[in-house]
């Protein structure tokens, strides 16, 4: 790679695309002859309101944003979100949770501190797989039915979204957001931490229709209100400003690459690279039901820890970087994001295939 940059294989914060860090480093010193970084600038200027107004327009044309939908950034990240959701759409106190993984098990543990929760899980099998969602028990006055839609720990995805009998569908698209197109109108919120893939740590992009947006929750901190967001703007406190910006710069590459179709069409490409290496391997095994594998979140296991962890040393020897499965679940994991390029995995099988050969 350019720079002598490594394949970073990393959860999150993760790869962002080379044109893309090109540009920002080309614009760091004097943003369009405003005379300042976008760090220094002020987020009531003329000049950053035309960040924040483009990357927003570039989003909706990414994913075809319907106008009764609002597009908010705010910080805290995803996980302030967890508690942010019941907070504000539990009108009747309850909520469907569909548990996947690591990530839909905290937001579960947030939402039981607001309301009550019906749970459906797959924890039965290490949430290899996706439980049946077409015909759930939900209560007529459930509020909203939850899911991650692709666990980043675990790496399942879901190919076909849970029938919710009418009832508002909740999406955390954190890992896999962008990665391919989407209805939004399918889904009364859908929100994502940008660090995966599409810009720096720090914020989480909400998606919310508007008539989910309440302006009966006084009660709440007014931070943690969507109304407040919405209504500012996402500006009622000072922005990430840094991280609209940057990914403002994503929306745009990736709208130029051509749209979510292709790069739907890539990271299928790249995804069946190493996946066929996975099955017809005899010493590394996928973790996840192939009809609900991710094409984001590659988790694999050896034989044993001591060889994982020896597989985690070599190849981080060899310059691929972060391959090392999440504490939580151990094993190994290659997070194979939008900027992830096909030759980067490529490498990575060429890689593992040499190490099998010679600890046969």
């Amino acid at each position: 790679m350019k720079y002598e940059r490594t394949f970073n294989f990393s959860a999150g914060p993760a790869m962002m695309p080379e044109p893309v860090l090109e540009e920002i480093r080309d614009e760091m010193m004097n943003y369009r002859g405003s005379g300042m970084c976008v760090m220094e600038m002020s987020h009531r200027s003329a000049v950053y309101q035309q960040i924040v107004d483009e990357a927003e327009q570039d989003l909706r044309d990414l994913m075809g944003i319907p106008d009764n939908y609002k597009v908010l950034f705010i910080q805290g990240g995803a996980t302030l979100q967890f508690s942010m959701i019941p907070m504000n759409l539990m009108k009747n106190g309850k909520a469907v949770y569909i548990e996947t993984g690591a990530w839909s098990k905290k937001a579960i543990a947030e939402a039981k501190k607001v309301g009550e929760v019906t749970v459906v899980s797959s924890k039965d099998r290490n949430y290899a797989y996706i439980p049946d969602c077409s015909d759930l028990d939900i209560p007529e006055d459930t509020d909203y039915v939850y899911i991650c839609e692709n666990e980043t720990i675990h790496g399942t995805t879901w190919q076909t979204m849970p029938n919710t009998k009418g009832h508002v569908l909740v999406s955390d698209q954190s890992s896999m957001f962008l990665s391919k197109p989407c209805n939004v109108s399918d889904y009364g919120m859908i929100y994502a931490g940008v660090q995966k893939n599409v810009g720096p740590a720090g914020m989480v992009v909400v998606i919310i229709r508007e008539d989910l947006i309440r302006d009966d929750v006084d009660n709440l901190p007014i931070y943690l209100q969507y109304k407040t967001h919405a209504e500012g703007g996402s500006m009622y406190n000072t922005p990430n400003c840094w991280a609209i910006y940057c990914c403002g710069k994503v929306f745009k590459y990736l709208k130029n690459l051509g749209g979510l179709e292709v790069i739907e069409k890539m990271n299928q490409e790249k995804a069946k690279v190493l996946y066929d290496f996975l099955d017809s391997s005899e010493m590394f095994t996928g973790t996840v039901d192939k009809e609900v594998r991710s094409l984001m979140n590659v988790p694999f296991v050896t034989a044993s820890k001591e060889l994982d962890a020896e597989v985690v040393a070599a190849t981080k020897k060899a310059g691929y970087d972060n391959l090392k499965g999440h504490k939580s679940v151990g094993g190994l994991r290659a997070s194979i994001y939008n900027a992830m390029p096909k030759e980067g995995v490529e490498a990575l099988v060429d890689f593992l295939k040499k190490f099998e050969a010679e600890h046969k």
